[in-house]
């Protein structure tokens, strides 16, 4: 079900969109240094282990601060895109949650063959979960709004867990996750 889900463009455009919101959010309120105006200053990404998409879609949504002297670029939070990694957020998602048994566990040869994706990369993914990721501020914020049913030790697969159950089919609880994780939700 999920794996499917992730060769569906309607998935990465409405990941896109919300992206697209999160940055017209940011520019309302202005540059976050100077308090000047914030003017689009997006680039293109070349993430891996999607669909080939329309371009737009693979589009990071940055801000630039229009004051002279200031001129600082702004990162809006980012529901497509984690960090400077050049997966897909849904896709590291779902390939570390498959790897965790969410639903079934596949092998690490198997999710290599599927998503094209080094051996190393997934283990570095299931590190990062484990052990980065689940102490960050960044989820700790998260933490809070969540039940207590998801469980650090198995991020993400208990996070998406948790988002299926909240929602009433695969492509609402991937995007709810994501926008969770996002900052978006």
């Amino acid at each position: 079900m999920l794996p499917k889900l992730l060769q569906k463009t309607n998935l990465f455009y409405l990941l896109y969109v919300i992206d697209c919101d999160l940055a017209a959010l940011m520019r309302q309120g202005g540059c976050p240094y100077c308090g000047g105006p914030l003017h689009q200053a997006n680039y293109q990404r070349k993430p891996r282990g999607g669909p080939n998409i329309p371009e737009q879609y693979a589009t990071r949504q940055s801000l630039c601060c229009g004051r002279e002297g200031c001129r600082k670029r702004s990162m809006p939070d980012s529901c497509l895109f984690m960090g400077r990694c050049v997966y897909w957020r849904a896709v590291l998602l779902v390939v570390v949650a498959l790897r965790q048994g969410m639903p079934n566990s596949l092998s690490a040869g198997q999710l290599v063959r599927m998503f094209r994706i080094s051996r190393s990369t997934i283990i570095r993914w299931i590190k990062y979960f484990q052990e980065a990721f689940a102490g960050s501020l960044e989820w700790q914020r998260v933490r809070g709004r969540l039940s207590a049913c998801v469980s650090n030790e198995l991020l993400p697969a208990s996070l998406l867990g948790y988002c299926i159950e909240q929602s009433q089919d695969a492509l609402s609880s991937l995007v709810l996750c994501c926008r969770l994780l996002g900052k978006g939700g």
